[in-house]
């Protein structure tokens, strides 16, 4: 069974949620709304995790050989992991746990060979699953099976939000709307990346609402 699955993002009223934006606009509440939730287990995409976590140079492999089939390395076994959804292969991390959460590396088939043989010598767990690309419901199966990962938080950008989304993998949203306006051409909206243009929008259930510091707003939808 795969883990019940959260997104929680800040964003100004707009939708938008970058990240240097956001920061002006909000306070903590972000990190004290997130452990009401009850989510050991939290995930981020490349861009989230290159912002805030990972080293800042890419991983470049010598020999750009694929993996080619699924694997799945488990490191640590842990009651609480960072997983990073990095589909290539390219984030390079100084370490094997980030404030004393092990890593755990969610890659594509399309990775290379070397990458994985890095995670493994710096005690990095990872799934790899997809041909072209990560395949979600798969690695989240994989995530609840062999992980032991119950409930899960996504933690954004726009377009792993939107993945989930697509993949019908989101089952509750956590919203902070913080009191601020972006306004900027072509930021990354809240969800995004979804090539169907036809798509029905995804109906939601207001849960809870409650205004918080700084005048941002906590909203709870179940999907």
């Amino acid at each position: 069974m795969r883990p019940y699955i959260i997104c929680h993002m800040v964003a100004s009223i707009d939708g938008r949620i970058d990240c240097a934006m956001v920061d002006k606009i909000s306070g903590n509440e972000y990190y004290t709304t997130l452990e009401k939730l009850n989510c050991p287990s939290s995930l981020e995409g490349r861009v989230t995790m290159e912002h805030y976590n990972a080293a800042p140079e890419p991983f470049v492999p010598a020999t750009n050989t694929p993996v080619g089939k699924p694997s799945v390395h488990i490191a640590v076994q842990s009651d609480a992991y960072l997983v990073a959804v990095d589909t290539y292969g390219r984030l390079r991390w100084p370490a094997a746990s980030i404030d004393g959460q092990p890593l755990l590396c969610i890659v594509s088939e399309k990775a290379s060979e070397e990458y994985l043989e890095t995670l493994r010598s710096q005690g990095i767990s990872w799934i790899a699953i997809g041909k072209e690309r990560i395949d979600l419901p798969q690695a989240m199966e994989i995530l609840g099976d062999k992980f032991g990962v119950k409930r899960l938080a996504v933690l954004g950008g726009g377009h792993i939000n939107g993945g989930f989304l697509e993949a019908g993998l989101i089952d509750e949203v956590s919203l902070l709307l913080a009191a601020g306006i972006d306004g900027r051409r072509g930021q990354t909206a809240l969800f995004d990346g979804i090539a169907d243009l036809k798509r029905a929008p995804v109906p939601l259930r207001l849960e809870s609402v409650e205004r918080l510091e700084n005048g941002t707003v906590w909203l709870r939808y179940l999907v």
